[in-house]
């Protein structure tokens, strides 16, 4: 089993996006046995909190539910358990590395690293307001990911 953990700041935008679409590719694909999918925050800003509503609803508009999801940060035994740690942007690596002491066995990874546009970064929500483009990046990289697995 390929386990799966999508980080971002805060674990309510853009990692909760990517952790419920992908569990959507994943079982509209009839593979749902052969993964984990999770998501956590690198900060402890919304720890606790519900997915953000516009994010809730952007899941929606593609009949993509995220019920019971709450924020949670990231750990140190996530490194350990995941198979993959999948950051949103490059603040998110670098926070990343920051907490788990370094990627020694190369999990960590950029989402738009499994597409043709490695190096970029999803696009963050809380800032521009753009569902729409993080949703399409979201979509993006994770069926490319989901491909190559």
């Amino acid at each position: 089993m390929k386990k799966i953990l999508f980080v971002c700041h805060g674990n309510i935008c853009r990692s909760p996006m990517a952790e419920f679409v992908m569990k959507k590719l994943v079982a509209d694909a009839g593979r749902e046995d052969e993964f984990e999918i999770a998501s956590a925050a690198t900060s402890t800003e919304e720890i606790g909190n519900s997915v953000y509503p516009p994010a809730r609803r952007k899941l929606a508009e593609h009949g993509i539910g995220c019920a019971g999801k709450t924020a949670r940060q990231l750990t140190r035994r996530d490194y350990d358990y995941y198979d993959l740690l999948i950051a949103m942007d490059h603040n998110n690596i670098r926070n990343m590395h920051r907490m788990l002491g370094g990627d020694p066995e190369n999990k960590i990874h950029l989402l738009l690293d499994f597409t043709d546009r490695a190096g970029y970064e999803v696009a963050d929500p809380w800032y521009t307001g753009n569902f729409d483009a993080t949703y399409r990046d979201v979509v993006d990289g994770c069926s490319e990911l989901l491909k190559q697995l």
